[in-house]
């Protein structure tokens, strides 16, 4: 084991077993070297990279703190990995976002209200009457994220932001099958509000399943060359 894991291991092992809880302030360096039996060096890089995950927070003059530890806040740091997995990687994921879409849909369909329903009804309106694609993109994307949030667990939304934030990157609106595409990419998102309308939970779960294996089987059928990467 490296000096460098030996420091993260150990500053893992002492806000894990509580001996540094959410808000605690990190005993000094010469303290925690001398814990840990590590350098300098290796413990400012380990708190660097654990301030870079969410889990500690440095403070200018003061010291590093260990954070909230918000299990969104730390799920999103996820994205700083997951930004730079390539599109073989990214389909890998597509199997745990059926699932997770599902269960958000699901969830939604059960809390949703009429005021939201109206919203991402209209959300879909501008979605379907659209045909820029960085436009349509972030109405995509906010109509999904906007059901993440309803069904009213924030570790789940952040999970889905993470998964999504990358899989946008990917335009498979550019390509020559993009008319197909948005009819039916139109059409899943139709399905999944039904489902919400409807207070049906297994048909927004069935629905919003669908609609992503949808955009996977697009962006296996187009990959490499014919899908490309946002600027």
């Amino acid at each position: 084991m490296s000096a460098l894991d030996t420091a993260l291991h150990g500053l893992r092992s002492l806000i894990a077993d509580g001996t540094l809880r959410p808000g605690d302030r990190l005993p000094s360096e010469g303290e925690l070297c001398e814990q840990l039996g590590v350098s300098r060096g290796s413990l400012r890089e380990a708190i660097r990279m654990l301030a870079a995950l969410g889990v500690l927070e440095t403070r200018h003059g003061s010291g590093s703190y260990v954070g909230d530890l918000n299990a969104a806040d730390v799920i999103g740091s996820l994205s700083l990995t997951v930004g730079l997995l390539p599109l073989d990687s990214i389909l890998e994921l597509y199997e745990l976002r059926r699932a997770l879409e599902a269960h958000a849909s699901s969830l939604a369909a059960a809390r949703v209200d009429e005021s939201t329903l109206t919203e991402l009804d209209s959300l879909l309106a501008e979605m379907e009457g659209t045909d820029d694609d960085d436009e349509h993109s972030r109405l995509d994307h906010r109509f999904h994220m906007r059901i993440a949030e309803i069904a009213g667990n924030s570790a789940l939304a952040s999970l889905l932001a993470v998964f999504r934030a990358r899989s946008r990157a990917y335009r498979i609106f550019r390509t020559d099958s993009a008319a197909e595409i948005k009819a039916l990419s139109d059409a899943g998102h139709r399905a999944i509000l039904r489902g919400l309308q409807s207070r049906d939970p297994v048909a927004a779960s069935a629905a919003a399943a669908g609609h992503v294996a949808q955009t996977e089987y697009w962006l296996r059928k187009l990959q490499p060359d014919a899908v490309g990467l946002t600027d």
